[in-house]
Order: structure tokens, then C-alpha cells, then sequence
């Protein structure tokens, strides 16, 4: 396994050896076997992906925040295999909907969905994330939806917040991942496209008086934004 793949991994709640870390998963994280089916499936993905799945601490951690806040519509900006979709959508009412886009549905593992009794849920759009956004804010207008995911192709984060903030009703969340990036946006010598996406979403959303923020070192970095 690579120094790169293993740097990665260890944002990941599933691969961090720090001993704190393990004993708060240890004693927090409920999985479902829907979940637990998901999590040993992705063990065969190839190697170079495998950190794209988000930390199923931070999903979980969604879930309290979606029913206490009675959340009945949501987006997420980037599927990858559905689990964090499986997760969201299990903490909705049985009325609730999930939207949740990427640009490909090789690895989605929508039977786990069937399995987990909560298809009927999600509605999967396989179309470039930027024209579901618009597409959903001409058709239900602004202030529209109560959750927003966004962990998708880092380039295009400040389009997707700025867009989310459109769709998010007021008191509504979003929760942005990755914005620590790896530790990469401490890294000066990074003038990667993504680092410098993921430095000028952190500092636009810093600056917004538009939202009240709370940046947590949850996962790899985790933002939350509730609209003002």
C-alpha cells in the first residue's frame, strides 16, 4: 500500500490508528447490516479510490442533526458508492427525499438501498452536479431543501456553496467535507486546482455573513453552514 493511500485513509474513521480515535468509534458507531454489507463491498473497490468513501463517523453525525432539525428534503453533491445516501436516508421520514447526483453509478450499490428499505427515498441523478443545482433551483426555487451534502470534485466547491446556499431554506445545514483536504491547505508548495478550490471555499465561507459556521476536524475537516 502507498505512503499517498495510506495518508489518505487516515482522515477515514474506518482506518485511523490513533488509539482515541478507535475508542470513540468503538463506542459510538452503530452500524446497520446494510452498512456493514456496503463497508466490507468497498474492501474489493480498487485500491486508488477507496478514500473517497466519507467517514461513517461524520454520516452518522448527520443523521442526529437531520432529525433533530425534522429535515424532510436533502441533497448530496457526490454519491460514490451510496453509503453516506444509505445513511442520510435512513434518518429521513418515511415522506422524505434524498437527491443525491454524481457523474457515474458504476460503484453505487443501489440493492443495498432495496435492501435497507429505503430506494423509494433516494432519487439517483447520474448528470454533472452543477446542472442537478440549477436544474433543482428553476424547479423548486430557493430556500427549498433543509440538507445539503457536499463531497464531490473539489473545483467546483465554491460554485456547489454558493448554489447550496440558494436551495437551503433559512435555519437549514450544509455540511461541506474534505476542507481540511489531507492537511494540503496548510501546504504552500499545493497550488493543485483542488487545494486552491478547497482554500477559497474555506475562506469565502469564513467570510460570509450570510451563515453561522462551525469548521470541526471531523473526518477530514468538516464545515457546517447554517443559513442565517
Amino acid at each position: 500500500m502507498s505512503a499517498i493511500f495510506d495518508d489518505l485513509l487516515s482522515t477515514k474513521s474506518l482506518h485511523s490508528k490513533d488509539p482515541i480515535d478507535q475508542y470513540i468509534f468503538n463506542h459510538s458507531l452503530r452500524y446497520t447490516s446494510e452498512q456493514l454489507e456496503l463497508l466490507e463491498d468497498i474492501k474489493n473497490l480498487p485500491e486508488k479510490i477507496q478514500p473517497w468513501l466519507g467517514s461513517t463517523d461524520e454520516a452518522q453525525f448527520f443523521q442526529i442533526l437531520i432529525q433533530l432539525m425534522n429535515c424532510k428534503r436533502a441533497i448530496e453533491i457526490g454519491t460514490f458508492t451510496g453509503y453516506t445516501s444509505l445513511t442520510i436516508a435512513l434518518a429521513l421520514p418515511s415522506d422524505g427525499e434524498l437527491i443525491t447526483c454524481d457523474t457515474d453509478d458504476t460503484y453505487v450499490r443501489q440493492d443495498i438501498w432495496v435492501k435497507a428499505g429505503v430506494r423509494n427515498k433516494i432519487n439517483l441523478q447520474i448528470r454533472p452536479a452543477l446542472e442537478v443545482l440549477n436544474d433543482l433551483l428553476e424547479k423548486n426555487g430557493p430556500n427549498s431543501f433543509d440538507f445539503i451534502f457536499i463531497d464531490a470534485d473539489k473545483a467546483n466547491y465554491p460554485q456547489y456553496y454558493e448554489l447550496s446556499l440558494q436551495l437551503i431554506r433559512p435555519n437549514g445545514l450544509i455540511a461541506i467535507d474534505n476542507t481540511l483536504w489531507n492537511g494540503r491547505v496548510l501546504n504552500e508548495n499545493d497550488t493543485t486546482i483542488e487545494t486552491k478550490a478547497i482554500r477559497q471555499t474555506n475562506e469565502l465561507v469564513k467570510n460570509d455573513k450570510r451563515v453561522d459556521i462551525s469548521f470541526l476536524k471531523l473526518g477530514d475537516g468538516t464545515t457546517f453552514c447554517r443559513k442565517k
